[in-house]
């Protein structure tokens, strides 16, 4: 019997804390702490910690270069800034994310043009992509949403054939691989956000800019930093653009370095469990893990479930109050499309203005709308759990276990 109808619930201990900062980030802290009352200098920004973490994370990625920023918005935010994008013009965004991972576009009076998913995943694929690129396309953002790489390969061909750069979004995504490679390292910068819910964390806050290009990070961090004139010729150079003040911090930096490393042990344990849970419902006849791309390796940010309710007696909704009654959280959708927001929809940007579509010298199309049926399908056929890197064999069991228990009730 379902526990929600009164039976035994299959889970009956809370699910592990996820345990995410402990003793070696407090001492870190504290040294920082230590140093600053010992010589009577505050610490700040761009300092020893800082540079040793940029360091340390391009080392992680396995080689170029790093800018830690204040958030994963500002990542991506001083990313596109870098590219110095002529406006008016558009830059394609994808299909499910955070706002974050679409309003920088905006801001920097650029048109966001939303490409739909691919079939049965939360990314945009390159068909999608293709079908919304116009002759006034600048840039293209590729996101991994629930740390499951987009197909990058077909992506990164028509990009490449088309002259547009591409910024892969990894707020969700730290170590994830698409045919062995890093997510974040394939496009011409990749953006993180290192806020306390990700993969690892710079404290409550933080996020940074990857590059390979010795001239674009430095693009990125003179943007980040209000257009300072780093690593310009000359002396007595003032700010060479405008921007804001965008900057991480040392003490955010002194968390991130410990953090980074334990980020591959992280990835591991979330991909493990993930995977685990995969094939052990693969039985199953109405639930199934979220179609991933082949030849990825993916790091679960949340567990994405295709719900099959043709084949039930309860909808979504039914079947995931049931999944709670069992000890299991899930939530029915996670339907973040852009083009549904408030401030998408009514162009809540500058003012009483509908800048940036309304800018004069825009030609493109200022009605689209960006309907996005692959993502909402999605959407609602999918359902998503929480997961993290201290899921073990007994949390894998019981996922299983109620999957499977509440399918067997609900099966018509």
């Amino acid at each position: 019997m379902l526990a929600i109808d009164g039976g035994e619930k299959v889970r009956k201990a809370p699910m592990p804390a996820r345990r995410l900062f402990g003793e070696e980030e407090k001492q870190a802290v504290m040294a920082l702490f230590d140093e600053s009352i010992r010589t009577g200098n505050a610490f700040g920004y761009d300092g020893p910690e800082e540079r040793a973490y940029e360091r340390d994370f391009a080392d992680f990625m396995g080689g170029g270069y790093a800018d830690l920023v204040n958030s994963g918005t500002t990542s991506l935010y001083s990313a596109l800034g870098a590219l110095e994008l002529d406006v008016p013009g558009e830059v394609v965004v994808p299909p499910i994310t955070d706002p974050g991972g679409v309003m920088p576009v905006a801001l920097l009076n650029l048109v966001p043009v939303v490409a739909d998913a691919d079939p049965g995943t939360f990314n945009a694929g390159a068909e999608q992509i293709e079908a919304v690129l116009t002759e006034h396309s600048r840039a293209i953002i590729v996101a991994h949403i629930a740390g499951e790489p987009a197909d990058m390969d077909p992506i990164l061909e028509l990009a490449e054939a088309r002259g547009l750069p591409v910024i892969e979004d990894c707020a969700q995504a730290h170590g994830a691989r698409y045919r062995g490679r890093l997510v974040g390292s394939m496009g011409a910068m990749g953006t993180f956000s290192t806020m306390s819910g990700k993969h690892h964390a710079t404290g409550s806050q933080g996020g940074v800019v990857f590059a390979k290009d010795h001239d674009l990070y430095w693009r990125v961090k003179r943007f980040s930093d209000r257009g300072k004139p780093f690593n310009l010729e000359g002396t007595g150079l003032s700010n060479t653009r405008a921007s804001l003040n965008m900057n991480g911090s040392d003490l955010a930096a002194a968390i991130g370095r410990v953090q980074l490393r334990r980020l591959g042990e992280i990835a591991d344990n979330r991909r493990r469990a993930g995977d685990a849970i995969r094939d052990g419902i693969d039985h199953l006849r109405a639930v199934s893990m979220g179609r991933q791309v082949p030849g990825t390796e993916c790091v679960y940010w949340f567990l994405r479930f295709h719900l099959d309710t043709a084949k039930l007696k309860a909808d979504k909704a039914g079947f995931v109050k049931a999944l709670a009654a069992e000890g299991l959280s899930a939530s029915v959708s996670y339907r973040h499309i852009p083009s549904e927001s408030a401030w998408f929809r009514e162009r809540r940007v500058f003012g009483n203005s509908d800048y940036p579509w309304g800018l004069p010298d825009y030609r493109g199309d200022r009605n689209a709308t960006f309907p996005c049926p692959n993502a909402v399908e999605a959407a609602e056929s999918h359902f998503t759990m929480p997961i993290h890197e201290n899921y073990g064999e007994q949390e894998v069991s019981d996922i299983i276990a109620a999957l499977e228990k509440v399918e067997t009730a609900y099966l018509k």
